[in-house]
């Protein structure tokens, strides 16, 4: 067959030529881009794996963006927080300065200038900001954390960073945390604020110590008997009342005994320390960590004529209102003697005339302005087996759960549903009744009572102005409410309409009237719990309110044998108060609950008190004294320590996150490269062999043609 040009094209150059330029397309496309394809087209596996590692490359990016401004604020946060560790240091110092004897009024005056200082430091670095973000606020970045009266304005929300798949590290500490948080592991520790000494001292006393006796401390009674009036809470939260006898010979040791006693001390174990401080005053330490729960409030009478009944002996403490707190006066005119233990200078809800040492919880809220306030806390209840130094109690439960009640709390999480007896087969709030009491905002005088009853009792009510009405539940149908499903917010509602005189509104007893009345009161005041568990009350139309409210349990005051609590046929124990609201208690000295600036304040307060220790005759009368001060120190310095070693620990972990999300990146980048990128040496040696070929393939073309050229010819 003879071979033609055409067929050298055909067979030769024609597929060849384009084949050829394509490859070298490609290679010369892939040397200048870098790639090794352009489109899916070019190799679908190669593209769609490329496709993938795009996709975690962006969302390593993400994480790194996420991460690292997490790490600024949380780096922020903790170099705030060590110059808040630095004030500390210098405040500490101060009181420690403070605390030397040697110190006049000009001295201590100075002292508490440089303290106030540092106070205002304090407020500067608790609102620190960054990027225009308040780094203690929580989540509410745009809002100042503390206001100018040391109030906690922000929240307690988390910030998260993304730091991985379904991965967040929390970068932020919020103030909730820093300036309320709460130590588990801090005892609770109370002290009356009366300096106690000896009435009738002995020639060898050597001062008002434990050794003491009665008769010293009271002077001799003519029959022989001095009665002490205890009231309180446990540790578990149960509220009791507590008449303990005592003769002239006994010691203060075993009147401190007796007291431990009424704790829940036993033979066995102890569950609280009774001890005296320097200045004489009685003191009572939980030796349960972390319970708020612990108070204390005694009063001790003796009846100083010698023909007739004893007087100071009563089972109801009102009877000792005509008491005298004056001992000598008490002792030349045969009277009856109060010795006060503690004094608050709040005002009696019910117009006791006798020492104010006399009242516990029937006492008014302190007033401020538009502002009533009570200051006893609300705190949650929860039972549970507790062991104190390794050895398991079975028989004695304590509560844990330490939180503020909140609006919707119940009563019954917080109050003393026992009714102060150790029986609780019958736990329930079903019969008991609280009186309120004051003046609302038109200056009209109430007395209104509050009625908790069982559904089956027929529901809760409250009475005022000779009327009774329901405080109607939100259920269905509308009802009187069962005792125990009571709510704060209820409580408050009742509150509310009594002090802002809005009661003419319940006229019918309906749910709508009810729920008209709540709110044509809360447009003229608001009732609310603080963060810290107390009930507050603002005047809405008012800067300074006419209103007054005192709230206490009805059977307040009783002192008499009325329960069986161990089921023995003896009347044992007398009924207490199932829960206080405003109270001439014991002051705190150390508690698991920080209150970081309202704690500040109250040693700045000791120095300026010029008090050692607490003085019920100071200008601050229920301040902790310079001494306690220190002891508070100790415990919110800890406190900051912890919360800014958490704070260091969020910095090293976004760190590590940081360093782990660079490593993953340079990981997948290379990886990414290995796939898609082009190996330059290699395709620039593929160009070199199809130049090569093609230009083989066109001097073998251009001979073929010459040669055809001959045979033609």
């Amino acid at each position: 067959m003879r071979v033609t040009q055409s067929m050298y094209y055909s067979n030769l150059y024609g597929p060849s030529n384009p084949k050829i330029n394509k490859e070298l397309f490609d290679v010369n496309r892939q040397i200048a881009s870098g790639l090794k394809i352009q489109y899916a087209s070019d190799d679908v596996r190669t593209f769609t794996e490329t496709m993938r590692l795009d996709n975690e490359l962006t969302t390593i990016a993400q994480i790194k963006k996420s991460t690292e401004s997490g790490y600024k604020f949380s780096d922020q946060t903790d170099v705030t927080m060590n110059e808040f560790t630095n004030s500390m240091n210098r405040m500490r110092t101060l009181l420690v300065q403070a605390a030397n004897g040697t110190n006049d009024a000009t001295s201590l005056d100075a002292i508490a200038v440089e303290l106030r200082g540092v106070q205002k430091n304090f407020v500067g670095l608790a609102n620190t900001s960054i990027n225009g973000q308040y780094i203690f606020s929580g989540s509410a970045v745009d809002t100042k954390p503390i206001d100018e009266n040391g109030q906690y304005r922000g929240n307690d929300v988390a910030l998260q960073a993304f730091v991985g798949s379904k991965n967040y590290q929390t970068y932020n500490v919020t103030g909730a945390q820093f300036f309320l948080g709460e130590e588990s592991l801090v005892n609770r520790d109370i002290t009356s604020n009366v300096a106690q000494s000896l009435n009738a001292p002995s020639v060898n006393s050597d001062g008002f110590t434990s050794q003491s006796t009665i008769g010293e401390l009271m002077g001799a009674s003519p029959s022989g008997k001095h009665y002490f009036y205890l009231r309180g809470m446990q540790n578990s939260g149960k509220s009791f009342n507590e008449k303990i006898e005592m003769d002239n010979s006994g010691t203060i040791a075993q009147l401190m005994k007796k007291i431990g006693t009424a704790y829940g001390n036993t033979g066995a174990i102890d569950v609280v320390n009774v001890t005296l401080s320097g200045a004489g005053q009685i003191e009572v330490e939980d030796k349960i960590k972390g319970s708020s729960k612990l108070d204390f409030h005694m009063v001790g009478a003796t009846d100083f004529n010698a023909t007739g009944a004893d007087d100071a002996d009563v089972t109801n403490i009102d009877a000792l209102n005509t008491a005298n707190s004056d001992y000598a006066t008490a002792v030349a005119n045969g009277d009856l003697y109060v010795k006060e233990f503690s004094r608050s200078g709040l005002t009696s809800a019910t117009g006791v005339s006798g020492p104010e040492g006399l009242i516990y919880d029937r006492v008014q809220f302190s007033k401020d302005g538009a502002k009533l306030s009570s200051n006893v806390p609300q705190i949650l209840k929860k039972s549970h087996v507790v062991d104190i130094a390794g050895e398991k109690i079975d028989t004695i439960t304590f509560d844990r759960k330490n939180g503020f009640a909140q609006a919707n709390t119940l009563l019954s999480e917080v109050a003393d549903i026992s009714k102060g007896t150790l029986d609780t087969s019958d736990d329930t709030l079903d019969g008991t009744s609280f009186t309120l009491v004051g003046t609302d905002i038109n200056g009209t005088a109430y007395n209104a009572t509050v009625d908790l009853k069982s559904t089956a009792n027929g529901g809760s009510t409250f009475s005022v102005g000779g009327s009774t009405y329901n405080i109607f539940n939100l259920e269905t149908p509308r009802v009187a409410a069962d005792a125990d499903k009571v709510t704060y917010q209820q409580l408050m509602d009742v509150m509310n309409v009594i002090t802002t005189g809005s009661t003419p509104l319940l006229a019918g007893n309906t749910p709508t009237a009810y729920d008209n009345a709540v709110k044509s009161a809360d447009l003229l005041g608001t009732m609310s719990l603080s963060n810290d568990g107390r009930i507050e009350f603002y005047d809405l139309n008012a800067a300074s309110t006419p209103a007054s409210i005192a709230l206490y349990d009805s059977n307040s005051g009783n002192f008499a044998l009325d329960i069986d609590s161990d089921g023995s046929g003896t009347l044992d124990k007398a009924s207490a108060s199932v829960m206080a609201f405003n109270a001439n208690n014991a002051i705190t000295i150390r508690d698991p609950k920080t209150d970081f600036f309202k704690t500040i304040n109250e040693m700045i307060e000791a120095v300026e008190n010029h008090s050692n220790f607490p003085d019920a005759n100071a200008k601050v009368i229920r301040n902790v004294g310079i001494q306690n001060a220190l002891k508070a120190m100790d415990d919110l310095q800890d406190h900051v320590f912890r919360t800014q070693s958490i704070s260091g620990a969020q910095s090293n972990t976004l760190t590590d996150a940081i360093n782990r999300t660079n490593i993953l990146e340079v990981s997948t980048m290379s990886l990414r490269s290995s796939v898609i990128d082009t190996d330059l040496a290699k395709s620039s040696l593929r160009l070199s062999q199809l130049t090569t070929n093609y230009q083989a393939m066109l001097s073998t073309v251009g001979k073929v043609s010459q040669l055809s050229l001959v045979n033609y010819l």
